[in-house]
């Protein structure tokens, strides 16, 4: 495995991070909570040190989740990331979004980051966990009722309280970044970034470049797309959300299926699957720290895990961008 030092921190991160959305289960169409705590323990083995989960993830269930499965791990060995400002349990700021919870019962979702809510989110997070201190602790989506000085303010405490290593964003444009850094040295921006979803390309990289602060990228196999395991007609269980985005009409799939088939000879000649390739280039892109990579099982987990063990040569990584350049997704 390989290890990167996350922008101005002493915190270093397995440049292939567990993503514990889908090991949640909320939006997935379910998960089996034994597979998913063997998934992040047979990852650990394999060096992934690092996890990213969040409250929202199946409400509570993905942290608890990942605290049963790193029992026993010396909490040095380790790296928590973990989130706020996503509340189900309380009708306050922005409306986020209609949904369901993993019973099926219609929840609302507010982001929602003002200082108590923070305080209070912070405890619930350590006690799902099982831990006295969460290594990143990151606000999940802006929040445009509450003025980003007062949700610093309030992780700034928990630093020195010591319940908080670093302070990260997710999601925060380069003009957010700078804001908030009026308050609190942020460590990274969390967003999203795969071969299909390029945009932070224009802004946020050159701002985090510039300004030292590590990438996170979520999503780089695009919800399973860019697996090369997706087919047109592909049917998806019940709840699970990926249904109704654009990137998996039959034509973006059948799309995405002819790219992916003219970059397979790189991957046979590496003796790797086209998602472990996928998360490679990924990680190669300038200002890219670390991948944040989901699984639901142990085997796509250790498969996720070997993807930090290739090597692509700049001509390589050159013709898969130059590939990638022409293709063109119908929203």
């Amino acid at each position: 495995m390989e290890y990167r030092k996350l922008g101005n921190t002493n915190l270093e991160l397995s440049v292939i991070t567990f993503g514990a959305w889908a090991a949640g289960g909320w939006m997935w169409g379910g998960s089996e909570r034994k597979d998913a705590v063997k998934a992040i323990q047979d990852s650990f083995t394999a060096g992934v040190t690092s996890i990213d989960t969040a409250p929202i993830y199946g409400q509570g269930h993905s942290e608890e989740i990942v605290g049963e499965a790193i029992k026993g791990i010396p909490r040095d060995q380790v790296q928590i990331l973990t989130k706020f400002g996503m509340r189900w349990d309380l009708a306050k700021g922005d409306l986020a979004m209609h949904s369901t919870n993993n019973a099926g019962e219609a929840i609302d979702i507010y982001k929602y980051a003002g200082r108590d809510s923070i305080i209070k989110e912070c405890e619930d997070s350590l006690k799902r966990l099982g831990t006295d201190f969460i290594d990143l602790y990151q606000i999940h989506w802006p929040d445009k009722t509450t003025p980003i000085e007062e949700t610093m303010e309030a992780v700034s405490r928990l630093i020195e309280q010591g319940k908080v290593r670093y302070a990260g964003v997710c999601n925060y444009s380069a003009e957010q970044m700078a804001e908030a850094e009026n308050t609190i040295s942020l460590a990274s921006n969390q967003v999203p970034y795969s071969m299909v979803k390029r945009d932070i390309e224009k802004n946020v990289i050159p701002y985090c470049l510039e300004n030292h602060k590590g990438i996170l990228a979520y999503s780089p196999l695009e919800r399973g797309l860019l697996t090369g395991k997706m087919k047109p007609g592909h049917a998806f269980a019940p709840g699970d959300h990926r249904a109704n985005l654009y990137f998996f009409k039959d034509e973006n799939i059948a799309r995405v299926d002819e790219f992916l088939s003219s970059i397979q000879p790189i991957a046979e000649d590496k003796k790797a699957t086209i998602g472990q390739l996928v998360l490679r280039w990924t990680i190669d892109q300038p200002g890219i720290t670390i991948a944040l990579a989901g699984a639901r099982n142990a085997e796509q987990a250790l498969q996720n895990a070997a993807a930090a063990q290739l090597s692509l040569s700049t001509e390589e990584n050159q013709l898969i961008t130059d590939k990638l350049n022409q293709l063109v997704l119908l929203k």
